[in-house]
């Protein structure tokens, strides 16, 4: 009985936030974070077994709060990580001081990123490297607080979870790693992808005793306060768009003015409900325009080969013309279609009530303030970013404000060359051109050893994802050459600073 009764508030909770998010949903609609496309586990139990038998998962008795000191602060929760041990010094482990590449876990279980981040695997035979896999606080089997439902509960237990607790907790784990199996000399590189692109750039300033380098791959870290124009966003999706088809890109400017158009009429949206096959009748227009939104930002992050999802959308706006139903909204479900493939509805489905969404919510509600807006130089409706309406929102769903000038004060940004070519070394910082984010990243060297690597034609993390022979165009071989390359050459220093000092 009291099961049910847990479970039953837990739903409960569930809906109350997304009914919240729903009340404002176009100042929230924040593209997500995350190196693949609608990686949401529905159920990570079935993907954890399909997961190869050399990764061996292990708990780690993680402090709640590492930077304070009141009784609270040394309550303790369980926080998985996975090791590889495979290819770690070709057998002889840490007696050989060989490397290690560490995976930082990111806004959702760690299942899926084993499965997909290929980087780490395809390269532990080359370098011997020990591969290990840490996975976020409040994700996955990493909880505070004995529950999903105890540690979402409020801002109180809310309050521990953030980037600077989390980068934390992979140093904790890292040493006591190091120091278990002997690796004191093993030298580590840390890699994460988007968010966790962010966390692997942030974790070699915090802790460069912990990790000789870092591969950011697609990490915005200039995306925050005012660093980054707001429109920088979808101004590469509406650029992604007009050079896959002018005629594409044309038409959905044109279709904005169409929903409206029908929106305003008697009837209007039963019409575009049924045009558009939605789940649920249309309440306003909003929902069918935020829909198509994401649909476009989605399809031009994840543009990658083989199937090009912008070229694919655009194929199902363009083709539709050649038939009977070529009007503007119908070319435009076309594409809807050919990108999502032929499904019963569309628009406004039952609700994913995954953990990413109510974690990475509470995320952006706190610290993770990414002012993305839309302009009148896009092919979006103007949306501006209104900080002000953010934060009400935010204090409406947490009781809480949000810190939108936390990430520069902890972290930095401003002037980035500038500071960081005085201390900091060893960072790649990759990014694929095509990848909306990619307008908050750093696309240009800093130094020597802290160094830029884009494509003009990557997407979002795609360096980082398992490497197809088949499928994968000369540019990114290439750029994944170069970065295995520029790691090689940190790890060879530091064994030959190491040679010096023995």
């Amino acid at each position: 009985m009291h099961s049910s009764i847990a479970s039953y508030q837990w739903l409960l909770y569930i809906f109350t936030v997304i009914s919240s998010l729903q009340v404002s949903a176009a100042r929230f609609n924040i593209p997500r974070l995350s190196p693949t496309r609608g990686s949401i586990l529905q159920n990570p139990e079935i993907l954890s077994a399909t997961i190869s038998k050399d990764f061996q998962t292990f708990y780690y008795n993680q402090t709640l709060d590492h930077f304070n000191y009141r009784p609270e602060s040394y309550s303790t929760f369980q926080q998985r990580y996975v090791i590889n041990f495979k290819y770690w010094g070709g057998g002889a482990g840490a007696d050989a001081n060989a490397p290690i590449f560490v995976y930082l876990g990111a806004e959702e279980p760690l299942d899926g990123d084993i499965s997909v981040i290929g980087f780490l695997t395809d390269n532990a035979a080359r370098f011997n490297a020990l591969l290990v896999y840490i996975e976020h606080r409040y994700y996955g089997k990493s909880i505070p607080f004995g529950s999903r439902k105890e540690a979402l509960k409020n801002a109180s237990t809310l309050g521990y979870f953030n980037s600077a607790q989390a980068i934390t907790d992979y140093a904790e784990i890292l040493l006591y790693i190091k120091e278990k199996y002997n690796a004191r000399h093993s030298p580590v590189i840390v890699i994460g992808g988007s968010y966790g692109g962010m966390l692997a750039a942030w974790f070699r300033l915090k802790y460069p005793h912990a990790a000789l380098g870092a591969l950011a791959s697609s990490a915005p870290i200039l995306y925050f306060d005012d660093i980054t124009p707001e429109n920088g966003y979808y101004s590469i999706v509406t650029r992604d768009f007009r050079e896959a088809s002018e005629t594409c890109y044309e038409t959905i400017m044109k279709s904005w003015a169409e929903i409206e158009k029908f929106a305003s009429e008697p009837d209007g949206l039963s019409i575009l409900s049924k045009k558009f096959r939605t789940c649920k009748p249309l309440k306003d227009s909003y929902e069918l325009e935020d829909y198509l939104e994401l649909v476009y930002a989605d399809a031009a992050q994840y543009n990658q080969p083989p199937k090009y999802p912008v070229n694919m959308l655009c194929g199902g706006i363009d083709g539709a013309a050649l038939g009977t139903d070529n009007d503007i909204l119908s070319k435009i479900f076309a594409g809807v279609v050919a990108s999502k493939g032929n499904k019963t509805c569309y628009v406004n489905p039952p609700i994913n009530e995954s953990e990413t969404t109510v974690g990475y919510r509470w995320q952006t509600c706190s610290e993770m303030v990414m002012p993305i807006g839309i302009d009148n130089t896009t092919m979006f409706p103007p949306d501006p970013f209104e900080l002000s309406n953010y934060i009400d929102d935010c204090k409406k769903l947490y009781g809480v404000s949000p810190r939108p000038h936390w990430v520069t004060t902890y972290y930095g940004g401003y002037d980035i060359k500038l500071i960081l070519q005085r201390f900091a070394s060893n960072i790649i910082f990759s990014n694929g051109l095509r990848d909306p984010y990619s307008s908050g990243g750093v696309l240009e060297d800093i130094s020597e050893s802290v160094v830029a690597i884009h494509t003009v034609n990557g997407s979002h993390c795609l360096d980082i994802l398992g490497a197809n022979q088949d499928s994968d165009p000369d540019w990114l071989v290439m750029q994944r050459k170069a970065e295995v390359e520029i790691i090689e050459g940190w790890i060879s220093k530091y064994y030959d600073d190491l040679k010096a000092i023995q």
